[in-house]
């Protein structure tokens, strides 16, 4: 399953953290089984990593627009 960036615009910071966490949970959970040998979907690494990456961006988007209306 992946965000899109306009998914995560539409959400509030506090489900942004949530759905943060989560994949970040998700993701020590993928490495921990590709390090065991039985993960089956080695692909979805990558997903969770892009998802990740997405939320922080938007995130710290959303941080700049903030300092430039102060």
């Amino acid at each position: 399953m992946s965000v899109s960036a306009e998914e995560i615009r539409k959400m509030s910071p506090e489900e942004r953290l949530k759905l943060l966490n989560e994949l970040r949970m998700e993701l020590l959970k993928l490495r921990t089984q590709a390090q065991l040998g039985v993960l089956k979907n080695v692909a979805r690494i990558k997903i969770v990593k892009k998802n990740i990456a997405r939320i922080l961006t938007v995130m710290r988007e959303e941080e700049l627009k903030a300092r430039v209306r102060k």
